[in-house]
Formats: structure tokens, sequence, C-alpha cells
């Protein structure tokens, strides 16, 4: 229902990239085959929902229509996956219901564009890959691991997670096991492309790796707020599908941001590895903190992406998910103050107000992070024993 809301009942949405995805999806529905006669910059997972509504409809408005119906079905999958994680956890029917609200509340605090994204089917698959790991099926987990890394990157976070709970469970052939299934999922996703467009598909990834650092990044909040308070000269361009701040400060404050980033991910492997790895909830807690790290600290924050964090979020327990859960919710909040609507004003004028709102958001999503790997030694998970 909440989907319905969020796609019809909030009026325009301001920015859409479902022009784009029917340009992609159109020439895949003609026989032109992807990375090979036309660029495409994301994972090869993700035609699945660019194709589909090209196939069923012939102008935007339709191809829009069918592209939100899509999102609606998959966050009311990410829904019915939240229930049965939080099942596989031990949680008490009025969690589950309290969990569900903040999914909803979450995506409708973000507002009508997270429908003419992709991100929410990215967020869904990562969830089931999640929730079958939760539910000990060894082999069903890697393998749609391997499905949500050839969707959208970001799920490869948790594939160390999963090797070293794998690892404690069933030993070295357990692990073996489950990176061979992930990887192997994954490339097999990917070979077909690789075969017949080797150099687009490759550029489809390193063109990820490499991108600028993107104008809602925490790197790039903290050059604003000195723009603002002591001069500081900014610029800004476009490209790499995002707008991005530019120059040598911006240019360091991205590999300062990769660094921050890559200590942060690490560290919440190490955390999880020292400890209990079978717990369920140790490993949907250390699974939603890798997810969250490598939002709060990335090159790229964009708004649709709090949704991977409310799909991971939501499902970990006690008063630290709770508390996680409403910072992240907060975080929201502050988002929708300013995006889409003073966007375009922050991008071209470094508008002082969204400025210091998009500040507030990236220190919400830091708080998130510590949140769930602070005092991790003297923590005891509920449901662990």
């Amino acid at each position: 229902m909440v989907g319905l809301v969020v796609a019809n009942l909030e009026g325009d949405p301001g920015i859409s990239d479902t022009p784009l995805y029917r340009l992609y999806g159109e020439r895949m529905a003609s026989g032109e085959v992807p990375y090979r006669d036309f660029g495409v910059e994301y994972p090869p997972g993700a035609l699945v929902p660019f194709v589909i509504p090209a196939l069923l409809s012939s102008t935007q408005t339709g191809y829009d229509a069918v592209f939100q119906t899509l999102m609606v079905f998959a966050l009311a999958a990410a829904s019915a996956l939240i229930v049965l994680s939080l099942g596989a956890l031990g949680a008490s029917l009025r969690h589950q219901a309290l969990s569900l609200g903040a999914l909803w509340a979450g995506t409708a605090l973000l507002g009508p564009f997270l429908m003419t994204r992709f991100d929410v089917f990215a967020a869904t698959v990562t969830l089931a890959a999640v929730c079958a790991v939760l539910h000990r099926r060894r082999q069903l987990g890697p393998v749609l691991l391997g499905l949500a890394i050839a969707t959208k990157v970001y799920p490869a976070v948790l594939l160390p997670l999963v090797v070293g709970r794998a690892a404690r469970q069933e030993g070295r052939a357990g692990a073996l096991r489950a990176l061979a299934l992930t990887v192997g999922t994954a490339l097999l996703v990917y070979l077909p492309f690789l075969a017949l467009g080797p150099a687009g598909a490759w550029q489809s990834v390193w063109g990820q790796l490499g991108r600028p650092l993107q104008i809602e990044s925490l790197g790039a909040a903290v050059l604003l707020t000195l723009h603002h308070t002591v001069g500081m000269g900014l610029a800004w361009a476009t490209g790499s599908g995002s707008q991005n701040l530019t120059g040598t400060v911006a240019s360091v404050a991205a590999d300062v941001t990769v660094l921050l980033g890559a200590l942060a991910i690490v560290l919440v492997w190490l955390a999880f590895w020292r400890g209990d790895a079978g717990s369920n909830a140790r490993f949907a807690r250390f699974a939603a903190a890798a997810v969250v790290a490598f939002v709060a600290f990335g090159k790229v924050t964009s708004p649709q992406f709090l949704v991977w964090l409310l799909a991971a979020v939501v499902i970990v327990l006690g008063r630290r998910g709770a508390l996680a859960t409403g910072l992240l919710l907060a975080a929201c909040g502050l988002t929708r103050l300013w995006f889409p609507r003073t966007y375009w004003n922050l991008v071209k004028q470094f508008d002082p107000t969204a400025s210091w709102l998009l500040l507030g958001r990236d220190l919400l999503l830091v708080a998130v992070f510590v949140t769930l790997v602070a005092r991790v030694a003297r923590a005891r998970e509920p449901g662990s024993a």
C-alpha cells in the first residue's frame, strides 16, 4: 500500500531515471546487446527491470507506469522478506510490525522519486540473500548474494561475512563452497556480456569504481561546509551519471573518503570474525553495518541508496537496532527537506540551507554506523544465546 501511495499520491517525483532506463530497455527489446552495441553504467542484473516495461509499453508514460508497478511489487517482496528474516531471528510479532512500519515510513519520507529508481529492486534481491543466510540455506544464500552483486555492486561487502559464517559453521569446505557459489553466480550473470562485449562490460565495472566525488557524499558535504564557513572555492561538473565536485581538493577528499570507507568495512569484517559468526543476530547487525559503511563513507551517496539501508537496518534486534532505525528515519526526513525540491540549487549555487541539511543527513548516516558497531566486545546480542 505504501508503495502505491509513494508512487501515485505525492505528485511529481521531480528527478527521474526512467527515461534512461527506457532507452536501455527499448534498445534491448529491439535486439541490441548491452555493453556491446551501447554503453550501460549498471551491472547486468539491473537490466531485468529496465527491459520488462519496454516489452510491455510503447510510451514513456506507459513505461513509467509499468516500472513503478515493478517497484511496488519489489517493496511488497521486501516487506515479506523482512518478516521472514525477523522470524529467523526469533523476533516478536510486535517487533515485526514495528520494523515493517519503519521500512514503509522511510520509503514514504524519501518520496515518489524512489519509484523511479531500481534501487528498491536491488535492495530486495540483497535482502533475499540475507534472509536465506539467516534461515541457514547454505546454497541458496550465496547464490542469491551472487545475483545481488550482479545487480548492484554494494552487496559485495557482505561476502566476507557470509564466507566467515560458513567457515565457523561448516569449516574450510563450507567457506570455499559459499565463496564459489557467490562468485560463480555473479560471473555466470556477467559472462554472456563479457563474451559479447568485453570492453563495455569491464567499463561498467571500472566506471563505477572510478567515479568522482558526488555532491551528496560525506566528503562533499564537508567541503560545502568549508565553502560556507571559510570561503573555500568549489566547482562542480556533471559526469558518471551524477553531479560532482571537481578540482584538487575534491580529488583529495574523494581519496580520503575511499580510505575511511575501506577501513570502516574492514573493521566490520574483523569484528564479526572475532565473535560468534554463527549467531543470526550478529550476522544481521554486521551485515547492516557493512552496508551502512559502504554508503556513509562512499564517494557517492544518492538519496535512493537509503532504501538499501532501510532494508538492512530494520532487521537489527534490540535497543541498538531501534536507535539505528530511528537515526536512519531521521536521515530520510532530512533528505526529503531538500531533495528533489532544492537539489539543483545545491548543485548550481551551493545553496546554504540545502548544504547544512545535507551535512546533517550524512552525519546521521555516520551515527547509524557507529551505533551498529560501537562497544562490540561489551554488547550482548539479543537472541544470540
